[in-house]
């Protein structure tokens, strides 16, 4: 499983989202492309963060079972739920929201898994630095791919 920390996978990523216009479309779903890059930012801030989230009481009761599924080699399904913090409806600026996004991954990367993930997920719980570094890289992969990237 490719790992955002690695220089491969970072550097095939920001490209991926360099390479994205404001005109992309969606394959599935229902956010355009600066609504995609706006969602993608809010999951950032949850490895990022200085300041302990709380846990989710829905995640203490089911989100061990699913969490594997956030870092394995598996794709994920298309049109999964996701945390309603993560939900964007308002239009946002694709420029904006795509550099913003880019400056997220790149804080990401260049902290290094050392400085990372240092609070539990709100959802899934204690996450080491490896399942962190493949899992924001599949959450991103899997967005990039709804718009055909």
């Amino acid at each position: 499983m490719k790992n955002l920390f690695n220089n491969e996978p970072y550097t095939e990523i920001t490209n991926r989202i360099n390479n994205r216009s404001s005109e992309t479309q969606h394959q599935w779903g229902k956010m355009n492309v600066a609504q995609m890059l706006a969602h993608c930012k809010e999951a950032f801030k949850v490895p990022l963060s200085e300041v302990k989230m709380p846990r989710l009481f829905i995640g203490l009761l089911i989100g061990w079972a699913f969490k594997k599924k956030l870092y394995n080699g598996e794709p994920w399904k298309k049109n999964l739920p996701t945390a309603p913090d993560f939900i964007i409806k308002d239009e946002r600026d694709f420029e904006k929201e795509k550099q913003e996004l880019v400056d997220m991954i790149n804080r990401f990367h260049n902290a290094g898994p050392e400085k990372i993930g240092l609070y539990p997920h709100p959802m899934f719980g204690t996450l080491t630095p490896e399942q962190w570094g493949q899992s924001m890289y599949k959450h991103l992969d899997h967005h990039l791919m709804q718009f055909g990237v």
